[in-house]
């Protein structure tokens, strides 16, 4: 599940980066379109002044320092509503982008605090369950070294089925009794 949410942050910073990318080159072939745009203007600038100052302004010299001066104030306000628009976009892109790598920090950090988390249960459950095991197998271990020692008794005891699923024993009446009331005797070995 995390490896999920990992890979679809990722697509999304991936796609952030495209989307970013394609709005700077938006925003950069604007700008080269405008200045290509003033430097234009720029070149046909002085053949116009100096066409305009050949024919017409010798009769309305006035009126046309007039209209010279309207038409470059108007060309740079577009200029230079142009750059403020281009500017605002990437500001605006560039605080985007801020908030969205602001958010893959948390995420990160997050990501970090649940995986440590989820180790050190992970390492915790392993712990109490080998202590667990070992304690277990140690008392089967014991049960059945007790065991052994019995069957080790058995066989080397001499005993046999009587009649009846009864079973009898060769007895050593020399050694001593054992038991609250001194009913056994000692098995005499095979």
């Amino acid at each position: 599940m995390q490896m999920e949410e990992l890979n679809a942050l990722i697509d999304k910073t991936a796609t952030l980066m495209v989307q970013y990318e394609r709005r700077g080159a938006q925003i950069d072939a604007r700008l080269q379109s405008l200045g290509e745009a003033l430097q234009g203007l720029t070149q046909m600038l002085p053949a116009v002044v100096r066409d305009s100052a050949k024919g017409l302004l010798q009769t309305l010299p006035g009126e046309m320092a007039d209209t010279v001066r309207a038409g470059l104030g108007q060309s740079m306000g577009m200029y230079r509503q142009n750059m403020d628009a281009a500017g605002a976009d990437i500001t605006r892109a560039a605080r985007a982008l801020a908030g969205q790598i602001d958010q893959l920090r948390s995420l990160h950090r997050r990501l970090i605090w649940k995986v440590t988390a989820a180790a050190v249960v992970t390492l915790a459950l392993l712990l109490g369950g080998g202590a667990w095991l070992s304690m277990h197998y140690t008392r089967v271990i014991h049960d059945e070294q007790l065991s052994a020692e019995l069957m080790k008794a058995y066989n080397g005891a001499d005993v046999v089925l009587c009649g009846d699923g009864l079973l009898c024993a060769n007895v050593d009446g020399r050694h001593a009794r054992y038991g609250e009331r001194g009913q056994y005797l000692p098995v005499k070995p095979r």
